[in-house]
């Protein structure tokens, strides 16, 4: 029997989506405004806010903001479940309706927040993409002499793994953001939080060999002398875009699972350090984590894999 297709799926194949109302509107684009201005969030995560307004606001209808139960929200996860949405996205939408009902209660638009009863699925319910230890090191090494700009590419994934930064925060390091010397890193990671990140000695070799012997030649290209660590072939700044298909075209030379992505590598060097031991507090100053709770996903990513590896080897299990 055919699926039924939820209200939201109907909703969004109907060509334009039936008016919310303008009033809804101008609540909404206010609140983006309070997020970048007042909350100072990053772009990036506020276009992911204004994506997953968009998507409520076109469930929401000409629905009023004050009369929305738990209920209603409660089906509205429920179908964002039924679309087939990723546990990661159906919770971030969940966080931003969240957020938009304290803004409203702030506002003076609602008295209660319904948003504060959603319950939605763990994070951890689907284990993040980790490679292991051995994926990493063939990986890392799948960079040829042949390759146009090698030396980049070495140390563009070693830089990767070795200080978990997220895609936008290695696209963004200065050549004034390293400290070599006392193996640190400066990153800006969201809202524009600055944050030092330790750095090994493959890393440090692989960023001093791409400097002396290609980084120059790249930046004589670009009109203005660029400040990032990592240029593209004209001479800017590498985009997030770039860096991500530079880790797909390397993960498919070395044959690893084509859906890893540079936050692979930051999932893969959080697990491998809580899997030797390293303090879970730690591991959340390094990556950059406001709450201590999204650090321990990786915890429970490690306890899933240990569970595994019991039930397949243990005679008892």
């Amino acid at each position: 029997m055919a699926k039924r297709p939820t209200k939201l799926e109907l909703l969004q194949k109907a060509g334009p989506p039936p008016k919310s109302s303008r009033a809804t509107e101008t609540v909404c684009n206010e609140f983006l405004d309070y997020l970048r201005s007042e909350c100072h969030l990053a772009a990036n995560t506020i276009a992911a806010y204004g994506r997953d307004m968009r998507r409520f606001t076109t469930w929401l209808g000409t629905g009023a903001l004050n009369q929305i139960s738990i209920s209603d929200l409660s089906s509205y996860v429920g179908e964002l479940n039924e679309a087939e949405l990723a546990p990661a996205s159906i919770a971030r939408n969940v966080v931003a309706v969240r957020t938009f009902f304290k803004y409203l209660q702030l506002e003076g638009i609602v008295e209660s927040n319904p948003a504060e009863l959603i319950a939605t699925q763990k994070m951890w319910e689907r284990v993040p993409g980790v490679l292991s230890t051995r994926q990493v090191e063939g990986f890392l090494a799948s960079p040829r002499k042949s390759d146009v700009y090698w030396q980049r590419d070495v140390a563009m994934l070693e830089v990767l793994y070795a200080t978990g930064c997220r895609a936008s925060e290695v696209c963004s390091i200065r050549v004034r953001d390293m400290s070599l010397s006392e193996k640190f890193l400066k990153c800006e990671g969201k809202g524009g939080k600055q944050r030092m990140v330790p750095i090994g000695s493959r890393a440090i070799a692989a960023i001093v060999r791409y400097c002396e012997e290609l980084r120059g030649k790249l930046a004589e290209k670009s009109p203005h002398p660029p400040e990032e660590l990592f240029l593209s072939r004209s001479g800017r700044a590498l985009d997030r875009i770039h860096l991500w298909r530079l880790v797909k075209f390397y993960a498919k030379r070395v044959g690893i699972d084509p859906s890893i992505s540079p936050h692979s590598l930051r999932h893969s060097f959080a697990t491998h350090l809580l899997a030797g031991g390293a303090d879970l507090r730690l591991v959340q100053e390094m990556l950059g984590h406001a709450s201590i709770q999204t650090t321990q996903i990786y915890t429970h990513v490690e306890h899933s894999r240990l569970k595994k590896v019991h039930q397949r080897f243990h005679p008892r299990a």
